[in-house]
């Protein structure tokens, strides 16, 4: 099975806003075909995209402003022809996790997590996949928000294998990635037989082939539990006119989980 995680950009600058770009997110999400995906930067007018143009899937999320739809969502979508649903929620990344809309420790913004617990309706195989995104200023609010998310999986899901996606505004040698580590995943970068050292954000989607100096990995998806990693991508799609669908590339990740 494939696990994506993909930040879709709320907005957008120089005449690359948000709707000019939903064809190429779209395109992006088709040709990678992945069971789960988890988006970031997704407001409500994301998530109707989405729902239209992807009509195989089914999401988990609400709106991180008011837990309904105002904000962005940090959305889970599934295959729902594939899996079934047992288990969702959000809860926020702040000293009151499950209070809507409230900004946690020296957070900039209002942090939400969402999570599918989903059943293989062919195997019998259960998993869970927890996607988040991280504040980009504070620095308690990063570590603290990881934290939570880590304690949250051994608390929902003990024994089962999880999934847990994000934009986490840090790199692989931040304290806040260490927090993951620590609460028991493994990066899926490091663990596949092919280690993909890309980019995965890449500045504003509207400067032309204008890399960020130096590169960063910022986007991740991390394992948990008897599961074996096949493969890791960073998906570096370009289109026409030299475009791309975001200012990160997506990333995606292959595995194996153990039978039911």
């Amino acid at each position: 099975m494939k696990i994506m995680s993909f930040n879709l950009l709320c907005g957008g600058k120089g005449g690359r806003d948000w709707p000019g770009r939903v064809n190429m997110v779209l395109d992006t999400i088709r040709s990678a075909d992945p069971d789960t995906l988890g988006v970031q930067e997704a407001h409500y007018g994301w998530i109707n995209a989405l729902c239209a143009g992807l009509p195989g899937y089914a999401y988990v999320g609400v709106g991180r402003d008011d837990g309904k739809t105002e904000g962005e969502y940090s959305a889970v979508f599934y295959k729902k022809d594939k899996y079934t649903l047992l288990d969702s929620g959000s809860f926020w990344l702040s000293e009151t996790p499950d209070v809507p809309g409230v900004k946690g420790w020296d957070a900039a913004c209002v942090r939400i997590c969402s999570y599918a617990k989903l059943q293989e309706k062919d195997t019998g195989r259960q998993f869970v996949h927890f996607n988040t995104h991280l504040d980009h200023r504070g620095q308690i609010a990063m570590q603290k928000g990881a934290e939570l998310v880590a304690k949250k999986a051994a608390e929902i899901c003990p024994d089962l294998p999880a999934f847990f996606t994000g934009d986490f505004n840090v790199p692989p040698e931040s304290a806040p990635y260490r927090a993951v580590i620590d609460g028991g995943f493994r990066d899926a970068r490091l663990a596949a037989p092919v280690s993909d050292d890309s980019v995965t954000f890449h500045c504003e989607v509207y400067v032309t082939k204008k890399f960020y100096e130096p590169p960063v990995i910022i986007d991740y998806c991390f394992v948990k539990g008897d599961v074996a990693v096949r493969s890791y991508r960073v998906l570096q799609n370009v289109y026409p006119g030299d475009l791309y669908p975001s200012d990160h590339f997506p990333v995606l990740v292959e595995v194996d989980l153990p039978s039911a």
